[in-house]
């Protein structure tokens, strides 16, 4: 006896086994148990999801007669009658299935058609199924309008693409549509795991999760790569020989390049490469598996009880979440996607994920940076806001440096700080209004004026945020920037440790304050808490309340960084080059904000 396969042998024969499309059967169920049946039903879809099996399964519910001969339509066809059985095997005269990419001239569609003015032979409804509706040439189309809108009561069209794009407009006003959707991973490997104890055959479960995953929504092709499988593995299917046959990169693969390139490691990330070439697996299935696991983790920053508890990679997804911010997830997700496309214009594959990779390293945020934050966050009142350096750089006006006259100027220029424009106001070079009497000398300013522009540019700069230093600022500033430059908190546990005030400490008990609800979250709190146990060695349970606060380490790095700036703007204010460049041009001036400190 021949060989049966899985797909064949195992396709759903009525809705109640039909598995992934709930809404189309549901929606036909009503139909068929209410009698209210349409004409014409186009089913859209990628391969393998069910278009030809609903309509087999519907051809059988307009057709069943029930086991006693005496059954009518229904939306549960009993699979015992002579109809059933017949449509089942292929040989039901009233059921014509026409396969459009190989018959899709008018002559064909033509011939079908004058088939319909006849009665059915032997069943209740002539079924014309039309598959790849969408190949059909237009006359072809044109030719089958009119029946396809007005049909014998006693004729029903099933029409399945999956490209419903190219099916004409005149012909989908004419049909019920249902889009079949396709098959989720986890409705894959269930399925899977059924037909596989049905055969009595043994599968690990990370087996299933990689032939689902490859699969990409089609049941069919799961069930083929199943039987494939079972082949390669002599009737075992284990997680190592499924990965082998498909080629695909082991999840520790992607884990260690995600890992080291959170962690700003180089080397790391060049030895991973080398690892991988050494193994000949692809760097076009290193990129895709990386940008699997960069999607679960910024499922796992934005909800963290989302991912499936089952599934043995979680927590290894979660711990490289909290390695990382929810914005840096999201660029490195996007360099991901994009370095794909860009392998096949690389010198070798491999150069090419090297290249991605270290791509990944250059727009990764320095250590020890200021954390960003969100464009919906809102800062403390009093903090002073923090530019980062892409930010600064997009906001810098092109400067314009006057030429020294005298040589003793040019010794004299030397960089003091390093100065970037943030600030709105016109450039010094711009014509300003001149209250000078017409025809003095621009080096004729006198010494106040200049003292007087230093002055209030000096004033215009940020001014010290408002700190009031509390009895456990140190302590708990210490804390969190021990925390911070070990990088044991990322994203929004760090906007929390930064943003907190610590108001009590009553033996292992520590009282925090925060201003934002938002970042009062249990999830936040856990995160913190871990990481502070694990910094003092020691079961420290936090407790998180919300309020107005003074002493925050985000307030003592920003009044730092303010009484740098007044430093630097000193330093810059009191040169003697700046001073007497002031004196030589009437209108120079030094815009405001525009000194930043090293």
């Amino acid at each position: 006896m021949s060989y049966l396969v899985l797909a064949r042998k195992y396709r759903p024969r009525d809705f109640a086994t039909l598995v992934g499309q709930e809404h189309v059967v549901q929606a036909l169920s009503n139909a068929l148990d209410r009698q209210r049946l349409h004409h014409a039903y186009l089913f859209t879809g990628t391969r393998g999801v069910g278009k030809t099996t609903i309509s087999r399964i519907l051809a059988k519910a307009l057709n069943c007669t029930g086991a006693d001969g005496q059954g009518g339509i229904t939306s549960q066809p009993c699979g015992a009658c002579d109809a059933c059985r017949d449509i089942d095997a292929g040989r039901f005269v009233d059921y014509v299935e026409l396969d459009a990419a190989s018959n899709r001239g008018v002559e064909e569609i033509t011939q079908l058609l004058d088939q319909a003015v006849y009665k059915p032979v032997v069943g209740r409804f002539k079924v014309y199924m039309i598959d790849e509706v969408h190949m059909l040439s237009n006359h072809a189309f044109n030719a089958m309008l009119k029946t396809l809108e007005e049909p014998p009561d006693y004729l029903k069209f099933v029409l399945a693409t999956t490209d419903p794009q190219k099916v004409p407009p005149t012909v989908l006003s004419r049909c019920l549509q249902f889009n079949l959707r396709p098959m989720a991973p986890e409705t894959m490997q269930s399925h899977l795991a059924s037909v596989l104890t049905q055969e009595g055959l043994a599968a690990e479960p990370g087996a299933l999760r990689l032939i689902s995953r490859a699969a990409q929504g089609s049941m069919r092709d799961a069930l083929s790569l199943a039987d494939q499988a079972i082949a390669f593995g002599a009737g075992t299917l284990a997680e190592a020989g499924v990965r082998q046959m498909l080629g695909a990169v082991d999840r520790s693969h992607a884990l260690r390049l995600v890992e080291a390139l959170a962690l700003r490691d180089g080397a790391a990330v060049i030895a991973a490469v080398d690892g991988l070439r050494a193994l000949g697996l692809s760097a076009g299935g290193t990129l895709e598996e990386m940008a699997s696991l960069l999607q679960q983790m910024a499922v796992a920053q934005a909800v963290p009880d989302a991912l499936d508890a089952q599934d043995p990679e979680t927590p290894a997804v979660r711990r490289l979440a909290g390695l990382l911010a929810a914005d840096e997830t999201q660029l490195l997700y996007s360099i991901v996607l994009h370095g794909r496309a860009e392998l096949g214009l690389a010198p070798d594959e491999y150069s090419g994920l090297v290249m991605v990779l270290l791509r990944l390293l250059a727009f990764a945020p320095e250590q020890g940076a200021t954390p960003r934050k969100l464009k919906s966050d809102t800062a403390a009142p009093g903090a002073a806001p923090v530019a980062s350096a892409a930010q600064a750089q997009a906001a810098a006006p092109t400067t314009f440096t006057p030429k020294p006259r005298s040589p003793a100027v040019a010794a004299a220029s030397r960089p003091v700080a390093r100065a970037v424009a943030s600030s709105p106001e016109p450039p010094p070079w711009e014509e300003l209004p001149n209250d000078e009497p017409h025809g003095a000398a621009p080096w004729q300013a006198d010494e106040p004026a200049v003292a007087a522009a230093g002055a209030a540019a000096a004033a215009s700069t940020a001014a010290a945020p408002e700190l009031q230093p509390t009895a456990l600022g140190d302590r708990w500033a210490s804390e969190v920037r021990a925390m911070v430059d070990a990088g044991s908190i990322a994203a929004l546990a760090r906007e929390l440790a930064l943003q907190a005030q610590c108001v009590a400490i009553d033996g292992l008990r520590w009282r925090l304050r925060v201003e934002r609800e938002a970042l009062a979250a249990p999830a936040q709190r856990d995160r913190l808490q871990a990481a502070l146990r694990a910094a003092r060695d020691e079961a420290v349970e936090l407790e998180i309340e919300v309020g107005p606060t003074q002493d925050t380490p985000a307030r003592r790095d920003a009044a730092e960084l303010a009484q740098r700036q007044q430093a630097a703007e000193k330093i810059i204010h009191d040169d003697p080059l700046v001073q007497a460049l002031m004196r030589q041009y009437s209108t120079a001036r030094i815009v405001p904000g525009s000194i930043k400190p090293h």
